[in-house]
């Protein structure tokens, strides 16, 4: 095989008396530094001794060796896992007055059920693995290419990708059937963006395209080790002793797909484990809900209260046991058989009589919540907040996503929202919408955010002063006669227009696509921004329509529309890329005449501070236009260009190669070389691109702040951009007294223009410490007027820096807390990140995080519920984030429908819970008294075990799917309701409380009635009625109690829940039929049939209830009319009008059309593709990706990224486009 046996023979003294990676044969071994790797391009024998590991993936938790260990120790993870291990023990030792298999039965179905859900998943992570180690690549053998499975690729192999195929591996990109050395990648997999990325070969590897032209091919590789940063690479290709810088240009990762490229030949150089994708599989960070770290503290309150009944009965025991006690027959006995009633060891007796009570009384915890709880939860996202069509987004199909079911509860609860701006609250479809050229500003067109602006000035913009350009195109919405149609050439500046023009035409990373006509030809770009700036370049007469490695082509027309038309090529010679640190993108070209020109555009702050000295008035103007339209609310971008002399440029370019080939600090030592360079700029002006708000965002935000929920914008945006934001969404008005905390100041400015680094932050933190003190001094004076202005705060990110010091952090804290919507502007990645931990963790306050892009990780990951927006930039936000939604207005339904109801449905499970089982153990309780605290058992072991398995599950679940208080529309129009989950209303221990003296009061009068009266009861032989009749009987009280007084608990009732009570009660009797006829050696052998020929029978199963369930009767009526709680209030004034929502489910309805019906039932499909959520990600529920392409329905976890990345291509995948 060319490609394997065409290496020499290796011994040990060979390995040991290697030379420097230049100078050496190709082929040979280096030993691997830690800094970085060696690969043998096309040589196995070379690299087999580095010892790289396989390309074969497993994604699997465990083995078959592993699989049981590790499993029960994620089970007995769970603290009441543990606590029924330690009683299922104790049962087995003689002091247990039950049975093992009572204890033992429950927690072992718990167990099982849980294990074979655990195994079903893993066994499908492992046939989802298989398929994918399987799929076929070409690879080099012979001289020509074999189909090989994936698994068997090694690190240094040369393979093939088709067109649309998957790359199997990190692959070095060598050559492709395209004449110009690039390939297109669609990198949605990895990232979820859908734009198409440009990868281009280095010149030297340009023609190795055949397999016997790529046969003959021997290089080395030096390269970074392996990492998980996806957007950087570093490393060198040595070819002929020749050194070549690579870059992530020349890197194609795994998961990613070839697009428009016949196909491409590449070189493996991470593989497995290593590849970049599999090292970004890392678990997102498990969030608890507050309730349920609260019902950790409920079940830590019940085991109190456990102990105290054991102590109690205990302490009784020691006392009451005698030898006195002629009928317990002690003195018969030897005192080795007296075990734990000994009265000569009364402290045994003691110690002894606690395990036998703990056992007794296990069910007081009851072992079913968790699992019922979960089960509700993983409905009521999966097929309630995945399924409403009231958060389904019909123009791009995207349906509301949960992507976990721990949080359903939490999203009742929030009090304070982060959100983003673009793209959040606004669309993030940019359009060009005005300019300032040369000291000059163009465009004529009114923007929503300046309505709003007028509007709160008290001035009324009409509709007709809106852009009325009947030039529209995508990403353009410019209107001024002055520089349409060739009309620049008649201005005061021509030469600064053209300058203009080409460099939007020149400056940026846009690929062009389809037919080369203004009318045909699509725009790929990495932001909206690019591609509306391109778009306008377009229609102003400087139209890109293609595009080499190293030129650009521009039709560029001088005079008219229909005029004089020229094709110009402008060779590309070095692109310095944008990055957040440098906050600017150059591009250094030259023109078919010679000449030279750096174009640069960026933000006005580094723009600026590289100006060259002079044209001050331009300067001036341009900034003073560029405040216009941040208050505008448009996205500024300053554009300015350097002519070049060809020895400075040839000088800095040496410079630039130098730092490209570095194989440490790569990206820092561009950045310095770029800084030589991009100086002495000549200003030709900035382009502002609108951003309009999403549809019903002002409206949305008016709702959630009536729920008694503050809203806080967390932007990068300038100061006035991010002020008139949010005067536009209603997030803040001229009633509210606003404080603004702002480093854009005369005084600041003054200080930063002396360059004094130190100076400035001391300056800074004064500053800010003495403006925080101000407005927390005149916000309490506010405060403690009956009647004052609601507060609002508006900070930017210099002052934020400063202002998040730990010692002026509680300040800012108590500020913020009191102001009813907060503004950060100019903010990075991290200071959002740090703003909603200390609300979180100073405030001890649910938050909630909203964002789309890559920047609002952080803050959505800080965030106790991180919420996804299928955006335009990407899906990193929604695979971060615990639910995905595709336009901001969906948070109304979210937190006020879904998230409402989820809150008061786990709280009503969670108390009834608690109810139920300590109504049951109680009367246990009471029952010891009589027994003399012996721990002898009032029921049978099977009634034990199935109380809460069976014969109370099932209602219990419904009303944790199905109950709600009113509608989802009157949920919405009265949010206030809302602020009764900010309290936590109904999970308080005054509410528990209140539940556990109903459970008292319930369980004595069952008890007492019961035993009070079967003590003189016959049946119907004339016998008196025994122990296990009155057991019997005060269970069959008891159940028929618990599910009634459900019922009670419940606001709405549907035939469900009759159907479930009914059904448990049924179930009840059906058991006992035939438990007490077949088990002829239990006490209980045919009680049933002898209790039912009584009249007594009838007549206590109808008083008992009523008399237990009329306390609880009273108290609802007397709390519903003296007391009532907001949501009665609304049930009240809504009482006669019908409910139409369908099984009490949802309020469907029928607000599509058949159009976007049919588009919405497709998103619902396995394995639907949308329009910008590439694979995966609008699956309905947990359903991972690669499991619904096999039919099967498997929860999603943090691994379904990896397998996202590695799908192989599906012909029968069905799409919407």
């Amino acid at each position: 095989m060319a490609g394997w046996r065409n290496t020499r023979s290796r011994n040990g003294a060979g390995y040991n008396n290697l030379t420097a990676s230049r100078t050496i044969q190709l082929g040979r071994v280096t030993p691997q530094a830690p800094g970085n790797r060696t690969v043998f391009v096309n040589d196995r024998d070379g690299n087999s001794l580095a010892h790289f590991k396989g390309n074969s993936i497993s994604t699997t938790k465990y083995n078959l060796l592993t699989f049981l260990p590790k499993g029960l120790y994620e089970q007995f993870r769970r603290l009441a896992n543990c606590y029924f291990l330690m009683i299922s023990l104790l049962s087995f030792t003689p002091v247990s007055p039950v049975s093992p298999y009572t204890n033992v039965a429950p927690l072992a179905i718990v167990l099982i059920v849980s294990l074979i859900k655990e195994a079903f998943e893993d066994w499908k992570r492992l046939q989802n693995d298989k398929s994918i180690n399987n799929s076929a690549i070409d690879l080099l053998q012979d001289q020509k290419w074999e189909s090989t499975p994936w698994k068997k690729l090694q690190v240094g192999d040369i393979v093939r990708v088709k067109q649309d195929g998957f790359f199997p591996a990190d692959l070095l990109f060598l050559a492709t059937t395209n004449p110009d050395g690039v390939c297109y990648t669609e990198t949605a997999n990895l990232d979820g963006e859908t734009n198409l990325k440009i990868r281009k070969a280095l010149e030297k590897t340009w023609d190795f395209v055949t397999p016997e032209k790529v046969s003959e091919f021997k290089g080395e590789v030096q390269c970074e080790q392996p990492n998980n940063s996806l957007y950087t690479f570093t490393g060198n290709l040595i070819v002929q002793k020749q050194t070549l810088p690579l870059s992530p240009n020349q890197i194609l990762l795994r998961g990613c797909s070839l697009r428009n490229t016949q196909y491409i030949v590449g070189c493996v150089i991470f593989t497995g484990p290593e590849t970049k994708v599999m090292m970004n599989s890392m678990n997102v960070p498990s969030k608890r809900s507050t309730l349920e770290k609260k019902l950790d503290k409920v079940i830590l309150a019940l085991f109190c209260l456990l102990f105290c009944m054991c102590l109690i009965g205990a302490i009784g025991s020691a006392v009451f046991v005698s030898f006195d006690d002629y009928y317990l027959n002690l003195k018969a006995k030897n005192p080795s058989e007296l075990d734990q009633f000994n009265p000569n060891q009364r402290l045994k007796v003691f110690a002894l009589g606690i395990f036998t009570l703990i056992t007794l009384y296990s069910p007081i915890i009851p072992i079913s919540l968790y699992v019922t709880v979960e089960t509700i939860k993983f409905i009521q996202s999966s097929k309630f907040i995945n399924n409403d069509l009231h958060m389904y987004h019909a123009p791009t199909n995207t349906p509301a996503l949960a992507r976990t079911s721990n949080l359903n509860e939490e999203l009742g609860q929030v009090e304070y929202i982060f959100s983003d701006k673009t793209g959040t609250l606004t669309r993030n479809m940019m359009e060009f919408f005005k300019c300032s050229v040369g000291g000059e500003t163009y465009g004529t067109g009114v923007t929503e955010i300046e309505m709003g602006a007028a509007q709160r000035n008290g001035i009324i913009l009409e509709e007709g002063q809106k852009s009325s350009n009947p030039i529209r195109d995508k990403g353009f919405n410019f209107d001024d006669a002055r520089l349409m149609r060739g009309a620049w050439r008649n201005e005061p500046n021509p030469d600064a227009c053209k300058e203009f023009f080409r460099c939007l035409a020149i400056c940026h990373t846009v690929l062009p696509e389809g037919e080369e006509s203004p009318e045909k030809i699509r725009y790929q770009a990495a932001s909206p921004d690019e591609a509306a700036l391109v778009s306008a370049a377009k229609n102003f007469g400087f139209f890109f329509y293609r595009r080499t490695p190293t030129k650009i082509f521009v039709r560029e027309s001088h005079v008219e529309r229909m005029g004089q038309i020229q094709d110009v090529s402008y060779e590309i010679l070095n692109v310095l890329e944008f990055n957040s640190t440098r906050k600017r993108q150059s591009v250094i070209c030259r023109y078919p005449d010679g000449r030279l020109v750096l174009y640069c555009k960026g933000a006005d702050t580094v723009i600026y501070e590289r100006l060259a000295v002079g044209n001050n008035d331009v300067k001036k103007r341009t900034r003073d236009h560029m405040e216009q339209y941040g208050a505008a609310g448009l996205r500024t971008l300053c554009l300015a260009y350097r002519d070049l002399n060809p020895d400075t440029y040839e000088s800095w370019n040496e410079k630039f190669i130098q730092a490209k080939s570095s194989l440490r600090d790569r990206e820092k030592k561009l950045d310095e070389v770029g800084e030589l360079i991009e100086k002495d700029l000549t200003l030709i002006g900035c382009s502002a691109i609108e951003d309009k708000l999403q549809e019903g965002v002002p409206s949305c935000i008016e709702t959630l702040s009536r729920a008694g929920i503050k809203i806080w914008v967390l932007t990068g945006d300038k100061l006035e951009t991010a002020i008139n934001i949010a005067y536009a969404c209603n997030l803040i008005n001229n009633d509210m007294r606003q404080f603004v905390i702002s480093s854009e100041t005369d005084e600041i400015r003054e200080i930063e223009d002396k360059g004094d680094q130190v100076e400035i932050a001391r300056f800074l933190r004064e500053t800010v410490k003495n403006e925080l003190k101000k407005c927390h001094d005149e916000a309490k004076q506010h405060l403690q007027t009956t009647a004052g202005p609601k507060l609002s705060l508006l900070i930017d990110g210099k002052c934020l820096m400063y202002a998040l010091d730990p010692s002026l952090r509680s300040m800012l804290l108590n500020l913020s807390l009191n102001c009813s919507a907060v503004v950060c502007c100019r903010v990075s990645p991290l200071q959002k990140a740090q703003v909603t931990r200390l609300v979180r963790k100073g405030a001890q306050r649910i938050t909630l995080s909203i964002g789309d892009g890559a920047n609002d990780v952080g803050m959505i990951q800080a965030a106790h519920v991180g919420v996804g927006i299928s955006g335009m930039e990407g899906m990193q936000a929604v695979m971060a984030s615990d639910f995905a939604i595709a336009q901001f207005r969906f948070l109304t339904d979210l937190l006020l429908v879904h998230g409402r109801w989820s809150y008061l449905r786990i709280c009503k499970v969670v108390s009834y819970f608690f109810y139920k089982n300590l109504t049951f153990t109680l009367t246990q309780f009471y029952f010891t008294f009589q027994t003399g605290f012996s721990g002898q058992r009032f029921y049978d072991d099977w009634f034990q075990t199935l109380y809460n398995v069976i014969f109370t599950s099932l209602p219990v679940i419904f009303v944790g799917l199905l109950d709600k208080d009113v509608s989802a529309s009157l949920s919405k129009k009265y949010p206030e309701l809302y602020k009764e989950g900010i309290k936590n209303t109904f999970f308080k221990f005054r509410v528990l409380g209140t539940v556990a003296f109903f459970s008292v009061y319930q369980s004595i009068i069952v008890y007492n009635f019961v035993t009070t009266s079967s003590s003189g009861g016959i049946n119907s032989s004339g016998k008196m009625l025994g122990q296990w009749d009155a057991s019997t009987m005060a269970f069959t009280c008891l159940l028929i109690t618990v599910n009634l007084r459900l019922l009670m608990m419940c606001n709405t009732v549907t035939k469900w829940h009759h159907i479930s009570v009914g059904g448990s009660i049924l179930l009840w009797f059906l058991f006992i039929f035939v438990y007490s006829f077949f088990f002829t050696d239990k006490g209980i052998f045919y009680t049933i049939f002898v209790l039912m020929s009584t009249f007594y029978f009838y007549l206590t199963i109808l008083l008992v209830p009523i008399a237990a369930l009329l306390g609880d009767f009273l108290y609802q009526g007397v709390q519903r009319w003296f007391s009532p709680y907001d949501y009665q209030i609304v049930q009240e004034i809504h009482r006669h009008e019908p409910d139409n929502a369908a099984s009490a489910l949802l309020e469907v309805g029928t607000q599509l059309t058949p159009e976007e019906a049919r588009s919405f039932a497709f998103a619902q499909l396995p394995g639907q593709s949308s329009r910008h959520t590439g694979f995966a990600f609008d699956s309905p529920g947990y359903e991972s990706f690669f499991a619904l392409q096999q039919g099967v329905v498997a929860p999603q976890k943090a691994w379904d990224v990896v397998r996202r990345a590695s799908m192989k291509p599906r012909n029968s995948q069905i799409t919407s486009r």
